[in-house]
């Protein structure tokens, strides 16, 4: 079909007085098609009025398409079972034409940003090999919108209370706080609705209001809204995981870190400048961080097992013998197990990261080899039977 263009020189090298066969010479096409566009007078394409080969089968798509769930691979088998002869290019050509079963594309948006207005946080599962063995971690990264500075950290598993940990942690990378957070509808932040309608769960709208910001989340669906720190998991996956050896979780995050500072004083295409760069910048509008922050952590209460050990996500901590019935108060940190034995006394331990079975005792927990732990003091309760019933007191020793 030729061109608008070419059936313009057409009719301009005719109005000239140049014969048919030299324009169809000089254009390359035959002298049918020259003949057509003089007749036609118009440089206008002509419209093609032909009936399409799946028309007559339209209602039959609409109605298979439903009880196929949308699936045109199904539809086209059920077609042509029932005697219809099209291929199923021709198929999807025509539902593409019409709009049949199929969304109607939308253009993205373009989103703007100003220095120390939004940071972006999300997760994102990925299988590396950690300690010689493979498995599945959660990625938790945050983006600075106007520098794109980035930061992350992996974890086991991300609960509330890894997500303030990292948050706390993203924010001292900063050295401050956005006006806002943008998260998805994420269950670890909301409380209910969706979009605008999010509403936080009290505890992390706590924290925001600790550090100065607040949390936002984009409408449902809508991606393109956190795109800054979408793409970040595709680079950690692509550059940062790739053929790495790591020997376990402190030594991933540390080398997440000093990955993140050497990403950050690198130039970016797409931005036309280094991270770093529009950081300082950026960082002047940052809110400065509280004059302390307090560390984040988590309150368990557990009962000291007859072996002397308090369990905390399968792993097992050693306490002094003599606090074995006794129930305790046990703080979980970051990088800490706090166990609250009295007024007076707590036993520290080094945090497990994740749930594996280990158990880990300090030395002084265990009399010497050979020499008998002293029993511990009678249980307030064995106290109370005995005072009740002195006829018990041989029972209650035994």
């Amino acid at each position: 079909m030729l061109s608008q263009a070419q059936r313009t020189t057409i009719l301009e090298l005719n109005a000239k007085g140049v014969s048919k066969r030299e324009i169809a010479r000089v254009l390359g096409v035959s002298r049918v098609a020259v003949r057509k566009v003089l007749r036609s007078k118009s440089a206008e394409i002509p419209e093609l009025h032909r009936v399409e080969k799946v028309e007559p089968y339209r209602r039959q798509i609409l109605e298979l398409l439903g009880t196929c769930k949308g699936n045109l691979v199904r539809v086209h088998e059920e077609l042509t079972a029932s005697g219809a002869e099209l291929s199923y290019a021709a198929l999807t050509a025509f539902c593409r034409r019409h709009g049949i079963g199929q969304a109607p594309a939308e253009p993205a948006g373009r989103y703007v940003f100003e220095a120390g207005e939004e940071l972006q946080h999300d997760t994102s599962p990925h299988e590396l090999e950690l300690g010689g063995k493979k498995r599945k971690v959660q990625t938790a990264s945050a983006v600075l919108c106007y520098s794109r500075m980035l930061f992350f950290q992996c974890y086991p598993t991300y609960q509330r209370f890894d997500c303030k940990v990292f948050l706390t942690e993203a924010l001292r990378y900063f050295s401050g706080a956005p006006a806002r957070v943008m998260i998805d509808n994420t269950h670890v932040v909301v409380l209910r609705g969706t979009g605008r309608e999010m509403v936080p769960v009290p505890e992390m709208a706590a924290f925001a209001e600790r550090f100065g910001f607040q949390f936002v989340a984009h409408a449902v669906g809508n991606a393109n809204r956190s795109a800054h720190v979408e793409r970040s998991f595709w680079f950690i996956e692509q550059n940062f995981l790739a053929g790495r050896i790591l020997t376990g979780w402190e030594d991933l995050n540390s080398q997440a870190r000093q990955w993140c500072d050497k990403v950050n004083s690198t130039y970016k295409k797409h931005i036309r400048a280094v991270p770093r760069e529009l950081f300082a910048v950026e960082r002047l509008r940052l809110k400065p961080l509280p004059a302390w922050i307090p560390e984040v952590y988590r309150l368990h209460q557990r009962l000291v097992d007859i072996e002397g050990y308090v369990a905390l996500h399968t792993n097992h901590y050693s306490v002094p013998l003599d606090r074995m019935g006794r129930r305790v108060e046990v703080r979980e940190t970051q990088d800490k197990i706090e166990i609250q034995l009295d007024a007076r006394r707590v036993v520290t331990h080094r945090r497990i990261a994740e749930a594996t079975y280990q158990r880990v005792m300090l030395a002084e927990h265990r009399p010497p080899r050979g020499q008998k732990a002293a029993r511990p003091d009678p249980h307030p309760e064995e106290k109370a039977i005995v005072t009740a019933a002195p006829e018990l007191t041989d029972y209650v020793a035994g």
